[in-house]
């Protein structure tokens, strides 16, 4: 593949994606050297996560990442980038108000190496008037991170029939506000399932299980190079690879296959 004549992935791409059927890869990075391996593997899209606070910064939550990081994590990424989508995650308290993740949206919009943004939480009022700025938004519903010290611990969400229908109406909501993404993480498969067929819009799991349109992992935890214990959601792709980049061409083609998740990283 000549990246000079490789042209970016829109979220239109990822909408035919789905239409027919294709899973989605995802993978965070963080820096220009990861980007541009993860990109020439095939991954569709890269994430910025604010996993940066726990993989790169060694901070135990995501909650001390700012603005200021993700934009710097951001540029480097976008450099390197040729062909994969890119998200940025909004981090903690920058999305408070509408106006609030406008004004922030937009630094990352207009740092030229993100097409869209990512928030936390059924927050489709701030959702809604983003889109209506022009800011494409991708939700992020089930575990939030950033609610942890609310959540208490990193557990799987939506287990019981209420907390599942909560779950797939905020999915709507989103969807209806303007939201042309959603991440799923750590909920049982089958409500996975169910909102990725109620969608139109694609669903990226993430400890979803493999019904879903998309898989995302944090790229440390897949070489297994994290710090402290890798989630049960993940898998180890160094294991039997010779290298990084055969690692992560490994996983691109596992979640292309939905050979990825299996049922022993999904709840």
């Amino acid at each position: 593949m000549n990246q000079a004549l490789v042209k970016p992935l829109s979220i239109n791409d990822l909408l035919a994606m789905k239409q027919r059927g294709e899973k989605i890869s995802c993978l965070t990075a963080y820096d220009a050297s990861f980007s541009a391996l993860v990109d020439q593997s095939g991954v569709d899209v890269i994430l910025v996560g604010d996993s940066l606070g726990m993989t790169v910064q060694g901070h135990g939550t995501t909650l001390p990442v700012t603005l200021t990081d993700i934009i710097y994590h951001a540029c480097c990424v976008g450099r390197a980038r040729k062909r994969a989508f890119v998200i940025a995650d909004l981090p903690f308290m920058t999305y408070s108000t509408p106006f609030v993740a406008a004004e922030n949206a937009a630094k990352l919009m207009q740092s030229g190496s993100v097409q869209m943004i990512k928030l936390e939480g059924a927050r489709p009022d701030i959702a809604r008037f983003l889109v209506g700025q022009g800011i494409p938004v991708c939700g992020h519903l089930g575990l939030l991170p950033q609610f942890i010290n609310q959540l208490g611990g990193y557990a799987v969400q939506g287990k019981t029939a209420a907390e599942a229908e909560k779950i797939i109406a905020d999915a709507r909501q989103l969807q209806e506000a303007g939201a042309g993404l959603i991440v799923l993480e750590c909920v049982p498969a089958t409500l996975a399932k169910a909102v990725s067929e109620q969608l139109t819009i694609p669903v990226i799991g993430i400890g979803a299980g493999v019904d879903c349109d998309g898989q995302v992992l944090v790229l440390y935890d897949m070489l297994d190079i994290s710090i402290g214990k890798r989630p049960r959601f993940s898998q180890n792709f160094m294991q039997g690879a010779e290298s990084v980049a055969a690692a992560i061409v490994a996983y691109h083609n596992a979640v292309k296959q939905a050979q990825f998740p299996t049922l022993d990283h999904s709840f």
